[in-house]
């Protein structure tokens, strides 16, 4: 089970005033993670959750805060290079997945998206 290390992975965010925070105040997750051990590592780390449960609720109130991160994976798998990994070495992998992030990033900027 992931969920915990990815919880401990974020990094710091800053606020406008006062300390750092160590932790995301609030976390949006789809019915996959609708679990008890999800949602107590969520209140043990001070969490709040919006963890939609599998037969009660819909996933449409969730797809408002999750289409641009699929969106944005869609638009990487277009890049032939990172849909079908060649490389075998990571960094190089990064480096071109680096470069599609900054292709994406121009054409927003050029209001071609």
């Amino acid at each position: 089970m992931l969920f915990e290390p990815l919880l401990d992975a974020v990094p710091p965010t800053s606020t406008p005033a006062g300390r750092r925070r160590k932790r995301p105040a609030k976390l949006h997750a789809d019915k996959g993670y609708d679990d008890r051990k999800c949602r107590a590592a969520c209140r043990r780390r001070g969490i709040k959750h919006r963890i939609a449960r599998k037969g009660v609720d819909s996933s449409r109130r969730l797809g408002r805060h999750r289409w641009v991160v699929e969106r944005t994976l869609a638009w990487l798998g277009n890049f032939r290079r990172l849909a079908v990994r060649y490389e075998r070495r990571a960094d190089i992998h990064e480096a071109f997945l680096l470069l599609g992030c900054s292709q994406i990033c121009l054409w927003r900027l050029a209001g071609r998206c």
